[in-house]
């Protein structure tokens, strides 16, 4: 029986590193892992989806929705969150010309 490594059944399963369908893969799921942590931060602080969604302005069905998968939010509201969770954010930029760092 041949065994393969797990970086030979992921470029099999889910294509190569630096292919789309690897890039649109390891973004997902980096959404995903920022949605669970905001989650998991949220409950250890005790707040509700309600509570959150009120410190920051929006609703808690969007909390909900960035809980699920942050993918589909505004770097905004992803920072205000964030913020309400006092959360150490760094964010970094890095184009041909020009390099920025955000954070608080």
């Amino acid at each position: 029986m041949k065994t393969y490594t797990l970086d030979e059944v992921q470029d099999k399963l889910i294509g190569k590193i630096g292919t789309p369908k690897r890039d649109v893969f390891e973004y997902e799921l980096q959404m995903d892992l920022i949605g669970k942590a905001i989650k998991q931060t949220r409950q250890e602080r005790n707040l509700t989806q309600e509570e959150l969604g009120k410190l920051i302005g929006v609703q808690k069905a969007q909390i909900s929705r960035i809980e699920s998968n942050a993918s589909n939010v505004t770097v905004d509201t992803l920072m205000r969150v964030f913020n309400a969770l006092q959360a150490k954010v760094k964010f970094q930029v890095e184009l041909p010309h020009l390099k920025i760092n955000l954070g608080h």
